[in-house]
């Protein structure tokens, strides 16, 4: 039975992303790619002209299912419920296996020396959404200076997921949101 070339892509993106995601972006091989996929190497370079567009095509991706879960997410009238709801999930995220931080940071880090890989402007548009969908969320609930309010958020979301990787400790979370609550509350 021949595949389409669309479902040999979705192959080889769903290969890309779970190697990605548990052994890091610069650590995986198209070699083990093509491997997990079931391809020959040919096929991917097929579909994507090179490993770098592997994986800005994998962050593209997940980036869009990321974005659709956020906007699918309980909009709470106060804002300290929308902030415990946040934070909560992130501690969620974090206890599930395997679980290392979140991705977009990762490939940045990785990249540090990349600065006009794409994958650094994937994650950096990435990041933007998920502020701006937060300072939006706060506005709703009659959050002053929102927009503020959501960078310092941010802020606390990125360092509770660094440290909770660091120490394997999901109070990190709790830690943050009680930061977060103070925020929004004096605003």
């Amino acid at each position: 039975m021949r595949r389409s070339a669309a479902d040999t892509r979705r192959r080889i993106l769903d290969a890309a992303y779970g190697l990605f995601w548990r052994q890091g972006f610069l650590r995986v091989s198209m070699d083990e790619i093509a491997a997990r996929a079931g391809l020959t190497k040919r096929t991917m370079y097929q579909h994507f002209r090179s490993k770098d567009d592997l994986i800005a095509a994998a962050l593209s991706h997940s980036s869009e299912l990321a974005i659709e879960r956020l906007r699918g997410f309980p909009r709470p009238a106060q804002g300290d419920e929308l902030i415990e709801s946040f934070f909560g999930q992130l501690a969620a995220w974090a206890d599930k296996p395997r679980w290392s931080g979140a991705g977009f940071t990762r490939v940045v880090v990785e990249l540090a020396d990349l600065r006009g890989h794409p994958a650094r402007a994937i994650a950096r548009q990435h990041k933007r959404l998920v502020e701006n969908w937060l300072a939006d969320a706060l506005a709703s609930t009659q959050v002053s200076s929102a927009d503020d309010r959501a960078r310092e958020v941010m802020l606390l979301m990125e360092g509770a997921m660094a440290l909770m990787l660091i120490h394997n400790d999901r109070t990190y979370a709790k830690a943050a949101a009680r930061a977060a609550r103070t925020l929004i509350q004096r605003s």
